[in-house]
């Protein structure tokens, strides 16, 4: 009887050795697997980061900052460039000419002032976001001001269709803003500054029309042309905003002070509930005209 009981427990632990062995087998080959699946994993991700780099042609920090910074002046030729922008893109508004208003998108200097603010984000650089968004609201007031101006001068008085179609904002634009934001910055921070980048993100993300339209609206008391205009135009210029500054982090812009992460998460909260309480708006009115047009 011995001898069985021993003969039995010999058998179990042969068993659970055989159970042991193959356990130890089994997680070998796991830790096998999930080796080679992090080795692919990140060489796919070094392959898109080769790929999609933004950083190869970059110019450098000095040369950005430079650019960026002159690009928000907004006093001299860029105010003399501005004026003309506002006439040209009223006159191609009250004309419905499509060809005199891209004319307009194409000298108006308002872009540069967003981008420098961007900069002055990621840079950390308090200074040049209050100076540059000073300027951007002089910018403003003044298209407003000369855009009034023209539409209470103007004989024309009813809305053209290059005037309604600036009043009815949706998610496309903010997709578009976004889109030309991302293009317009990577234009500016090249190497080789001469591309064809700005012309199209000034022609695609149209920030000067939408302000004339709020002079047209001011002028004839259109007040819900008005909301219209100003929200496509502050969707503009958010989500252009908001892409510059995602591609200026990528680019490790330096910063000009020390800044906690704390202070950071706080920043990144901030522009995550903007995001979403300026898109809320345009994600409605685009749920609404495809319910309309489905109709």
């Amino acid at each position: 009887m011995e001898s069985d009981k021993e003969k039995r427990q010999q058998e179990i632990e042969e068993v659970k050795n055989l159970a042991r062995i193959r356990q130890a087998e089994l997680r070998q080959k796991k830790e096998e697997q999930a080796g080679r699946f992090r080795q692919y994993h990140e060489k796919f991700r070094t392959t898109l980061r080769r790929i999609f780099s933004i950083s190869g042609d970059a110019a450098g920090h000095d040369e950005i900052r430079d650019r960026l910074l002159s690009g928000g002046q907004v006093t001299g030729t860029n105010l003399v460039i501005l004026m003309c922008a506002i006439v040209i893109a009223s006159t191609g508004l009250n004309t419905g000419s499509t060809a005199v208003i891209i004319g307009a998108m194409l000298i108006s200097p308002l872009m540069g002032s967003i981008l420098a603010m961007a900069y002055g984000t990621i840079s950390a650089d308090i200074y040049v976001v209050r100076h540059h968004a000073t300027g951007f609201l002089f910018q403003i007031l003044t298209s407003l001001v000369f855009a009034t101006l023209y539409f209470l001068l103007s004989p024309i008085k009813e809305p053209t269709d290059e005037i309604l179609a600036r009043v009815n904002p949706t998610i496309y634009d903010i997709l578009i803003a976004i889109a030309g934001g991302i293009a317009g910055i990577i234009g500016q921070t090249r190497s080789e500054k001469s591309n064809n980048i700005i012309p199209g993100v000034a022609i695609a993300t149209a920030l000067m029309p939408p302000l004339c339209v709020c002079g047209y609206s001011i002028a004839n008391g259109q007040w819900r042309m008005l909301l219209g205009a100003g929200y496509l135009f502050l969707v503009n210029t958010y989500f252009i905003y908001l892409s510059a500054a995602i591609v200026l982090s990528i680019l490790n812009i330096p910063k000009v002070r020390d800044v906690t992460d704390k202070q950071w998460k706080r920043l990144r909260r901030s522009m995550v509930r903007n995001t979403i309480l300026i898109a809320l708006p345009s994600i409605l009115l685009a749920i609404l005209a495809i319910h309309v047009y489905n109709l």
